[in-house]
């Protein structure tokens, strides 16, 4: 229990994938200009990558190491999460019309995502078993989620504010706020759990 408990807070706070990890920045910053579409990315994201973990472990565990076709890691992978993400794709699509149409392009770029295939390839590094891959992707997509919506909320009152110098709007204070976002998750770096 203790390990589980470890991987779920590594994954969320302290290996967050964007803040210490820097997988999954394109998503970040390309849909965290209002909380409610960082929000609808961070929860496509999570349920992608839980699937992933519990699919590429399959894969991988059945699969992959049974047949000696560990090289194939990779391309079977990136092949399991495109298919996945066309699943979300098309259930946004009929369920979430306005979600979908809000994500454009960054929805179908979950398949290029660094963050859902390195999770799925952290999984198989680290040596976690089934249960451990499940927490790690579900949680990774938790820290996700949690880094988008925390910089969607201040990239918000950055916007509604008239206190940034004219040079800084947009991109600039982006950047900005995005690397104190990561300083302060930094303070995460010593945690330790018995």
């Amino acid at each position: 229990m203790t390990q589980v408990l470890s991987i779920a807070l590594g994954a969320i706070l302290i290996n967050n994938f964007i803040f210490s990890q820097f997988l999954g920045c394109c998503p970040f910053f390309g849909v965290s200009k209002k909380i409610d579409t960082a929000v609808g990315m961070g929860m496509a994201v999570t349920f992608v990558m839980g699937l992933a973990s519990i699919v590429t472990w399959l894969i991988q565990t059945f699969v992959l190491n049974p047949l000696g076709l560990g090289f194939m890691q990779t391309v079977a992978f990136i092949l399991v999460i495109a298919t996945l993400v066309q699943f979300v794709e098309m259930f946004l699509m009929k369920a979430m019309p306005s979600l979908y149409q809000a994500l454009g392009v960054f929805l179908p770029l979950i398949t290029t995502n660094c963050a859902v295939l390195g999770v799925a390839l952290q999984n198989i590094q680290n040596g976690y078993n089934f249960i451990e891959s499940v927490v790690y992707g579900v949680t990774g997509g938790l820290g996700f989620t949690l880094a988008i919506v925390l910089f969607a909320s201040i990239r918000e009152r950055l916007a509604a504010s008239a206190q940034t110098p004219k040079c800084f709007d947009g991109f600039p204070i982006a950047l900005i706020s995005a690397s104190l976002l990561c300083m302060a998750f930094l303070g995460f770096s010593g945690m330790k759990i018995w």
